[in-house]
């Protein structure tokens, strides 16, 4: 049954409607990056670049490095943004725009995020990379979807330790792809559990003004604990790449460069020369396997 108009959005060149892009520009390895002038920190290291687009925050560069065809694209800050971007590359491999038929099988994308991210431990250092193993959703992006619950078990007793019931939508959680987080194995890369909120500020217990009405959210992030597990860091993408990707059928796994600790209230020094060194980590490992 082909998709309306409205519902599936084509630019008149053919192209996906906010990205801006046409089938043939994406490969089906793609990193994803928070900041559009970090699509080209990435892709100058690539040996070609085929395709440059450009929409709003939405940049893609397109090319590829050691003959490994690979795709860079920026998201812009928050899982608003990640429901759009993903939603649409995945339409480009498995909708038909002529048809506007949903393809009979599955192509299926592996999308690496390469982003910053901010440690609640003190025993994390700055400048380290972090794997997040689990994203926890603070925002409400899977329950717009059908799903299966996530990891409810876990979801749960984030909510009770953290005591959210005032504060945030019900959490979340979803694991990044295993088989494609064992890529990227590195001595230096720790295992973590990223929690995904809707803001830098408030959400993220930030008081510059206004005061968070959860003033105490970073320490009672930073006693949780379940079967062993502790929560590690915030950022805003994670939870919602990884429901997504679970819930298009898609592989996802995000690394973080963690440029601050908000146990012990440092900053990195050398915020991007930390990130770089996370872009060529990331490159490597994807051309190597």
């Amino acid at each position: 049954m082909a998709i309306a108009a409205s519902e599936l959005i084509l630019n008149d060149d053919g192209s996906i409607y906010h990205l801006n892009l046409q089938p043939h520009q994406l490969a089906h390895t793609i990193i994803t990056v928070g900041d559009p002038d970090r699509v080209s920190d990435v892709s100058k290291h690539f040996d070609h670049i085929e395709h440059r687009v450009g929409k709003r925050e939405f940049h893609t560069h397109t090319g590829t490095l050691k003959g490994k065809r690979i795709s860079v694209v920026s998201t812009g800050i928050g899982t608003d943004n990640i429901d759009i971007v993903f939603n649409e590359l995945d339409a480009l491999v498995n909708i038909d725009f002529e048809t506007r038929e949903i393809k009979k099988k599955l192509t299926q994308l592996d999308f690496i995020r390469i982003g910053t991210s901010g440690a609640v431990q003190a025993d994390i250092p700055v400048d380290s990379f972090l794997l997040s193993q689990r994203g926890i959703g603070f925002d409400s992006l899977f329950h717009w979807y059908e799903n299966d619950g996530g990891d409810i078990a876990f979801a749960k007793v984030v909510q009770e330790q953290l005591h959210l019931s005032q504060q945030a939508a019900r959490p979340y959680t979803i694991s990044c792809d295993m088989a494609l987080a064992s890529l990227f194995k590195y001595d230096r890369m720790i295992l973590g559990n990223t929690i995904t909120n809707v803001g830098f500020y408030g959400p993220q217990s930030r008081q510059l003004r206004l005061k968070p009405a959860h003033d105490k959210l970073n320490s009672s992030i930073e006693a949780f604990e379940y079967e062993g597990e502790k929560l590690t860091n915030l950022e805003m993408e994670t939870a919602g790449i990884y429901a997504m990707s679970m819930l298009l059928g898609h592989r996802a796994v995000s690394l973080n460069a963690i440029l601050a600790n908000r146990a012990t209230g440092k900053f990195s020094t050398q915020p991007q020369q930390t990130v770089d060194e996370l872009i060529r980590f990331t490159l490597n490992a994807i051309v190597d396997n």
